[in-house]
């Protein structure tokens, strides 16, 4: 099933090139706001899905293209991002040791909607493609045996970053956590619809050209793992991200009007543009890219506020 908020967060279920609103269905679910309706439903779902179903069958659907999408996970309780989690097409020697971070919720962004770049001396802004775990139920000390019995499915996530912001020992929180840098959407796919999420194509394109193009299959600690892991640190609830990492190498710098991209095998295909009112620039230079040009470090900010001097 994938499921979707739209317009003023109407609760619905998209069938093909449309969406069915069965709002009336969770009505019964305590809830404050969007963000509590659906990690509520997300909770109890089994209780709800032959209800979500049948009200999905008999309603009319309206073209997916008439409607606003909003982010179908607006409030959850935890954003947990894997840092430095894919092999790089197997080129490096070996696994970087496990490591995760916060992201916060107040960061997220829908189908749509713009990534704003604020007004910081960042070195470079990127957004990394990558595959949303969501978790179904509460999670605590789980094995990786038993681990992919606690997601409820699957989402579109892009990892927006601002990069080198000083002090260089105060990093992920500013460099990650800031308004917009969470798209996410346009739906979330239920586990049942993707059966190998450890075997699906990721790609982001920039303005019609691809730039990541990888496969999850290619993560150096797999899902089972990065679950049990992040729950040995602490308990995830149902509604949970766990953002599973990204292949750096085409990684490429975000700019003012860009339209960006990505769509994870199953999961449909996320929209979003670029804002950037000082209209800094950067050249078009993916990390491999420099790589191969042996060139060190970010492509170098060539115009607007905060080029280098010199």
């Amino acid at each position: 099933m994938k499921l979707a908020y739209f317009d003023d967060f109407k609760l619905g279920v998209v069938k093909g090139d449309g969406v069915v609103d069965v709002s009336a269905v969770v009505q019964g679910i305590p809830h404050s706001g969007p963000g509590d309706l659906m990690n509520g439903l997300i909770a109890r779902f089994e209780e709800f899905r032959a209800k979500l179903e049948d009200a999905a069958a008999k309603g009319s659907a309206v073209p997916l293209s008439s409607v606003r999408l909003r982010p179908p996970l607006p409030k959850p309780d935890n954003i947990d991002c894997m840092a430095v989690n894919y092999m790089e097409n197997g080129t490096l020697p070996a696994p970087a040791p496990i490591n995760a971070f916060h992201k916060s919720p107040s960061s997220i962004i829908g189908d749509g909607d713009t990534m704003v770049l604020p007004d910081v001396p960042a070195t470079i802004f990127e957004g990394e493609a990558e595959l949303g775990m969501v978790i179904g139920k509460r999670t605590a000390q789980v094995s990786e045996a038993e681990a992919m019995d606690h997601v409820f499915g699957y989402i579109n996530f892009i990892d927006g970053s601002a990069r080198g912001l000083p002090p260089t020992a105060n990093s992920f929180f500013q460099m990650k956590s800031r308004e917009t840098f969470c798209p996410i959407g346009p739906f979330l796919v239920t586990k049942d619809e993707i059966p190998n999420p450890q075997k699906l194509a990721i790609k982001l394109w920039n303005n019609g050209v691809l730039m990541q193009d990888f496969n999850s299959d290619d993560m150096a600690h797999k899902l089972p793992r990065c679950i049990s892991w992040l729950s040995s640190i602490h308990t995830l609830v149902p509604g949970d991200i766990i953002a599973t990492g990204t292949n750096h190498r085409g990684l490429n710098p975000f700019l003012d009007g860009d339209k960006i991209e990505l769509e994870v095998e199953g999961l449909g295909r996320l929209h979003i543009s670029v804002r950037d009112d000082l209209k800094r620039k950067w050249d078009r230079v993916t990390r491999l890219q420099r790589q191969e040009a042996r060139a060190e470090g970010p492509t170098p900010q060539v115009a607007g506020k905060y080029t280098p001097k010199g």
